[in-house]
């Protein structure tokens, strides 16, 4: 369990570079995923691993 918290608004950075977090569910299997949102406008899942929380 991770300390980190994701919540819609938050800034995170992804693998894929920085987004904005508009959605976090739960997977049939009890992991949480989190949806990031990028500038063009894609929204793609991603583990709580995968994300880094953007501080200031």
């Amino acid at each position: 369990m991770s300390t980190t918290i994701f919540t819609p608004g938050a800034e995170a950075l992804t693998p894929r570079g920085r987004g904005e977090v508009v959605d976090v569910r739960a997977t049939p299997s009890g992991k949480f995923v989190i949806g990031v949102e990028d500038a063009d406008g894609e929204v793609t899942y991603f583990t709580e691993k995968a994300l880094r929380l953007v501080r200031g």
